[in-house]
C-alpha cells in the first residue's frame, strides 16, 4: 500500500490549479531557502557548484528570522533549509525552531554525513519535520562517484541511522542520469529497506557542475519509460513517490489512472506538496543565500532580493512569476497541451536549451491532443 498523505479535496485540487478562476491568488506551498552555499561534498551534478569555504554575504541570523516571518505572512508552506550543507550554519536550529514557532512546516535538506546523534536530536527538537538525503546509488562505489568524496556512502547511512534513532522521519532524494538510471530499483529497495517515509526522484536540469553531466542526462523516451516505472511502483512500496524537476510525471498519473479507471488522487498538500508539475513561480520559490528569489534552484533569473523588498511582495508581484502563472503565455506544444495545468513542462530545462523559460519541455514525447488544458 502507499502511505501517502490523504489527498486533497476536488475543490482545493481546482483552486491549486486554477487559482484565477476561483479569485484566489497563488498560494505559496512551497520554499527552499539556500541557508549557506558552503558544502562539505563536492557532487557532479550540483547546480550551485558549491565548494568546502565561506561564502561572502550570506543572510545574516536577523535577515533570516525576518524572512521567515515574511513568509509566514503568505500562510504555513513547507520551508526547506537547504544548502550547500545546512548543517554548517551555526545558527540553523535557531532559525528552524523560529520558523516552527511562525506555524511553517520546517525540514532540511542535509547530506546525510553531518547528522551526528546531536545533530538529529537538535532538529527534532527545534521542530524539523522531516529530512531528505540524497541517496545517487545503490552502492558506496556510485554514490561516492556522483558525490567526489569517499566515504560519502557510508556517510550518509550513518547520518540515517542518528535520523532513525532520534524518530526524525527522513525521505530519500536520488538525480537520475545515465549514470545511475539502471540502479533506481535497486536504490527504491535501499529507501524502503532503511525505512524512509518517502522517496523523491529527480530528472538532471545541467546547471552549474551539472552541465559537466549534460552527455549524461537520459533522453526523451528512457525519461518516459522511467516515470511509468515510478507510476507503478505506487501500490508495490510503503513509500510517498514524488518526481521532481520531471511535470511530465503529473501528466503520465492522469493517463495511467484513466486507462485504470482509478480516481485522480495524488494531490497532497502535506510534506511532499504535490499540487502539479512544475511549480516554479506557481506554488514554489527559491531563496538564494544572498537573498535572490528565483523560480526555483535551477532556473536562476532574478524575481528580486530580500534584501530590497519583501518576499510577500516579489512572491505576489514579479513579472517573472506573473509570467509562469498564464498558462497561455508558454510557447511550443506546452501552451497548446491539454495537460499544460498539471505538468506545464520544466521551465528550468526549457531555459537551458533554448534560452527562454517559456519555451516548450525539451524532453517531452508527448504531442498534445487538444488546444485547451484540462
Amino acid at each position: 500500500m502507499n502511505r501517502s498523505l490523504p489527498p486533497a479535496s476536488a475543490s482545493a485540487l481546482h483552486a491549486a490549479t486554477h487559482p484565477r478562476a476561483e479569485g484566489h491568488a497563488w498560494p505559496l506551498r512551497l520554499v527552499a531557502w539556500e541557508v549557506t552555499r558552503s558544502c562539505n561534498l563536492s557532487c557532479v551534478h550540483c547546480r550551485a557548484a558549491a565548494m568546502d569555504k565561506p561564502y561572502a554575504d550570506e543572510l545574516t541570523t536577523e535577515e533570516g528570522l525576518h524572512l521567515l516571518d515574511t513568509i509566514a505572512t503568505l500562510g504555513s508552506p513547507i520551508v526547506i533549509l537547504t544548502g550547500g550543507e545546512p548543517l554548517l550554519r551555526p545558527d540553523i536550529f535557531d532559525l528552524a525552531a523560529h520558523g516552527r514557532a511562525r506555524g511553517l512546516r520546517m525540514t532540511m535538506a542535509p547530506n546525510g554525513t553531518l547528522v551526528t546523534p546531536k545533530a538529529a536530536r537538535r532538529m527534532k527538537d527545534a521542530g524539523i519535520q522531516r529530512i531528505s538525503i540524497s541517496l545517487d546509488g545503490a552502492d558506496a562505489a556510485s554514490h561516492d562517484a556522483f558525490r567526489q568524496v569517499p566515504g560519502a556512502f557510508e556517510g550518509a547511512l550513518k547520518g540515517i541511522r542518528h535520523a532513525k534513532e532520534a524518530d526524525l522521519p527522513f525521505q530519500i532524494n536520488t538525480t537520475i542520469t545515465a549514470l545511475n538510471l539502471k540502479e533506481l530499483p535497486r536504490i527504491q529497495e535501499l529507501a524502503v529497506n532503511l525505512g524512509a517515509v518517502a522517496h523523491h526522484i529527480f530528472l538532471l536540469v545541467p546547471v552549474g557542475r551539472g552541465k559537466n553531466l549534460e552527455e549524461q542526462a537520459i533522453n526523451a523516451e528512457q525519461y518516459e519509460q522511467t516515470l511509468h516505472w515510478f507510476y507503478e511502483q505506487r501500490d508495490k512500496v510503503p513509500l510517498q513517490l514524488k518526481a521532481t524537476c520531471a511535470p511530465h510525471y503529473y501528466r503520465i498519473l492522469r493517463q495511467r489512472a484513466r486507462q485504470e479507471g482509478r480516481c485522480v488522487d495524488t494531490q497532497t498538500f502535506g510534506l511532499d506538496a504535490m499540487t502539479r508539475g512544475c511549480l516554479g513561480g506557481t506554488g514554489f520559490c527559491f531563496i538564494s543565500h544572498v537573498g535572490q528569489v528565483q523560480p526555483c534552484g535551477y532556473l536562476e533569473l532574478n524575481c528580486g532580493n530580500v534584501r530590497q523588498e519583501s518576499f510577500s511582495k516579489i512572491w505576489k508581484d514579479s513579472e517573472v512569476f506573473q509570467k509562469l502563472r498564464n498558462f497561455k503565455a508558454l510557447e511550443g506544444k506546452c501552451g497548446r497541451c491539454e495537460y499544460v495545468r498539471v505538468c506545464g513542462g520544466c521551465r528550468a530545462r526549457a531555459y537551458e536549451a533554448t534560452g527562454n523559460y517559456m519555451a516548450e519541455e525539451p524532453l517531452c514525447l508527448y504531442e498534445p491532443k487538444a488546444s485547451s488544458a484540462t
